[in-house]
């Protein structure tokens, strides 16, 4: 813009000289045209020191303007920045600490895995099996009856004919002592259920395995039944749900020979409920056991307190007795105290006369 004023000036100054030296004498052209050069270029100097101290000043002000503004840019970048970092921290934090619980829990699945496979190690082996049914029977029976409680089971208990059974329940009259026996038929059972099995290698598992679950329940009977020692009932326990639940859902045959032989199939939660249907059943036989030592004792109450009743029916009559002599006594006293009163009232009427007597 400054330029664009300065070439006008200048336009402006030449004109003048032209228009100038029209009106002037060829004798002075040059002594006016020096006069006039000199102004001009003192003009332009003075305008020349005048915009350079203006461009100088706009300059300055410029600069302060685009330091304040950069200076305002860098502290909003650097809180942007500082708040970007911020956020970048706490979701690197957050990160990391998903990071730890799926390592954490990447272990604890590497230890599941390790359990697992200890499990399956453990259940391919009769011998082990038939102690992880044992170990799940106690579990069960401590977490109905208590740990330790011998008067109301007994583990591994030795009956009179020789044999070891896994459990005794001692149940009073007419429920006996009940044995419970684990029992787990797992390879037929798992090759029976397999589907990537032919259809001909399952059935012959089927078979198997029902004449695996009759073999048991013939064992429970013959060994764990004995008249006179214990009940005429037993209890199989099958530690697998899975099991029991194949047992009653498909194979009614088997369930309805365990009737007949009188041994109960039961799976960790059906034992559950039949022994807290047990301790029930015993608490009832207690409670009676003890309501009729407690109906003797009220007949002998009842004797006593009708011997009481007859005491206090005598001792009410000799009572009433002496009511009624107290309330004579009462009625007798207080026809005395009227006639004293009577008397002392006359005595005084008496005495007044005698004295009015004597004054007159």
């Amino acid at each position: 813009m400054e330029y664009i004023i300065i070439i006008l000036l200048i336009i402006i100054l030449i004109v003048s000289i032209i228009s100038l030296t029209k009106n002037i004498n060829e004798s002075n052209i040059t002594e006016r045209l020096g006069k006039m050069e000199t102004t001009v270029v003192k003009e332009l100097s003075d305008f020349n020191i005048t915009l350079t101290q203006n461009m100088n000043q706009d300059f300055g002000t410029l600069n302060e303007r685009m330091e304040h503004r950069l200076n305002l840019i860098n502290d909003k970048v650097n809180e942007r920045l500082d708040q970007n970092f911020e956020r970048t921290n706490k979701t690197f934090t957050s990160v990391l600490e998903r990071l730890s619980k799926i390592d954490e829990a990447q272990k604890k699945i590497d230890l599941l895995s390790n359990d697992i496979v200890s499990l399956q190690s453990v259940l391919t082996d009769k011998k082990t099996r038939g102690i992880f049914g044992e170990v799940n029977l106690k579990h069960i029976l401590t977490s109905v009856f208590g740990e330790n409680n011998n008067h109301i089971y007994a583990l591994q208990y030795s009956l009179e004919n020789g044999t070891i059974v896994d459990c005794m329940l001692f149940a009073p009259e007419p429920l006996g002592n009940i044995a419970i026996d684990s029992k787990f038929p797992l390879e037929n059972y798992q090759a029976m259920v397999n589907k990537s099995n032919s259809e001909m290698v399952r059935n012959n598992a089927e078979k198997l395995f029902k004449t695996d679950m009759k073999k048991h329940i013939d064992a429970i009977a013959n060994k764990y039944i004995i008249p006179g020692v214990t009940s005429d009932q037993a209890i199989l326990f099958l530690p697998a749900e899975a099991i029991f639940a194949e047992v009653n859902a498909y194979h009614q045959d088997i369930i309805d020979y365990a009737y007949a032989k009188k041994v109960w199939i039961t799976s960790p939660t059906t034992l559950i409920s039949t022994l807290t249907t047990i301790q029930i059943i015993m608490k009832n036989i207690e409670r009676d056991k003890y309501a009729s030592v407690i109906h003797q004792e009220l007949r002998l109450l009842d004797t006593e307190f009708k011997r009481y009743k007859e005491r206090w029916d005598k001792l009410y009559r000799s009572i009433e007795t002496v009511s009624r002599d107290v309330k004579d006594i009462h009625t007798t006293t207080n026809k005395i105290s009227k006639r004293f009163d009577l008397i002392n009232g006359v005595e005084m009427e008496k005495l007044t006369y005698d004295e009015n007597e004597g004054m007159e």
